[in-house]
């Protein structure tokens, strides 16, 4: 009799868990243990945070750490260091149809506005009257001349009033835009 009274005992108990972790209106998971980890509190980007010293929620990424995907660059934003880059750098892709295609999408998205389509330096935000300096000619002896290592660095760390662009393009369209700036404006 006492083996039959547990049974029914231990029968009734998970029926009693069963039912009792149903949740009727299908919204919710159940029961919450801990409040503050199933409704923490959420900070937007750029709102005041007063758990940070600096009370900035957008926080910096640690010092030293690279992307997924991505190398570190050694070189920096100046005259010695491009110079270097031009000589050191080579690039790993292969002139062909596809990564000259490639080069130009990527040139029309992150370059057209400054240096134009054409490269001439007469884009939108300077012919508008938006940026009061005129971009610099990819068409020039200069740029003609130079590696497309020189061009890689500029477009990865910037140049003169440039933006680096390197946080935003991959290094491989970095350098299919240098292949592209090389091998395609020049020849037109």
């Amino acid at each position: 009799m006492n083996l039959k009274n547990n049974i029914i005992s231990f029968a009734a108990l998970i029926l009693i868990f069963i039912l009792g972790s149903c949740d009727r209106d299908r919204n919710s998971t159940g029961w919450q243990y801990f409040d503050d980890m199933a409704q923490s509190p959420a900070y937007e980007t750029y709102s005041p945070n007063p758990n940070f010293a600096d009370g900035k929620t957008m926080r910096n990424p640690v010092e030293g750490t690279i992307p997924l995907g991505y190398e570190p660059y050694l070189y920096e934003k100046n005259d010695t260091d491009r110079v270097e880059a031009g000589l050191a750098l080579v690039n790993p892709y292969e002139s062909n149809a596809k990564n000259l295609e490639r080069g130009k999408q990527v040139y029309n998205v992150y370059c057209t506005s400054c240096h134009a389509e054409k490269g001439d330096g007469k884009g939108f935000l300077f012919t508008s009257g938006k940026y009061p300096f005129p971009p610099k000619t990819l068409l020039s002896d200069k740029i003609r001349n130079a590696p497309e290592g020189e061009i890689y660095h500029v477009v990865t760390v910037g140049f003169g009033v440039m933006p680096q662009h390197g946080s935003q393009v991959r290094p491989e369209d970095r350098w299919k835009v240098a292949m592209y700036v090389k091998e395609v404006l020049h020849k037109q």
